[in-house]
């Protein structure tokens, strides 16, 4: 036997070995990346479903009350029945730092328009949407950094034809407190 011969046959096979580990390494790489990608996504969809369903009670509650039991139990139970404070604990465990970052302060701000709720403050009252546009600026910022970091195509104002994030050009209740204030009106 040729010793060139077996050489060849020697590195032919280790060129191969390594390409195949090579692949493999890739491959394990890319479906990881995936797998991140889709329980991120599952647990950001999670964070703003959560944070809609108690939103939508904290407004149900500003605009009818509590009933019986007080808007503060009330209030905070909207929160918590919505499993917002569990749903953000995984955020905080599997989200990027941006991601997490601008969560919180959507948190912070849900948190907040519960307390103006819990105090009374009825839906159409300056109180509440003093509280309640800072809220939804940060709803659409925590949206903005999710698409961005998911698809890389993060949305602005001006693609549904608005000029902020925060409502406060399409709530009646603003509009006309702004016009009762404007300068020339009093």
């Amino acid at each position: 036997m040729e010793w060139g011969t077996l050489v060849a046959t020697l590195g032919g096979g280790l060129i191969a070995i390594a390409g195949t580990v090579l692949a493999d390494r890739l491959r394990t790489r890319q479906e990881h990346r995936r797998s991140l990608q889709a329980r991120r996504r599952d647990v950001y969809t999670d964070f703003i479903t959560a944070a809609g369903e108690a939103h939508t009670e904290l407004r149900r509650l500003a605009q009818h009350g509590a009933g019986a039991t007080g808007l503060e139990e009330a209030s905070r139970s909207a929160l918590t029945n919505a499993r917002v404070y569990e749903v953000r604990e995984r955020l905080f465990l599997g989200a990027s730092s941006r991601v997490a970052g601008t969560g919180q302060t959507m948190f912070e701000r849900l948190r907040a328009l519960r307390e103006v709720v819990a105090s009374g403050a009825g839906i159409s009252t300056p109180a509440f949407h003093d509280i309640y546009h800072p809220y939804l600026d940060a709803v659409w910022a925590y949206r903005k950094a999710v698409r961005d970091e998911l698809d890389g195509h993060a949305l602005t104002p001006a693609d549904f034809g608005w000029s902020a994030w925060d409502g406060r050009e399409r709530c009646p209740h603003c509009t006309e407190r702004a016009a009762d204030t404007a300068p020339g009106q009093r």
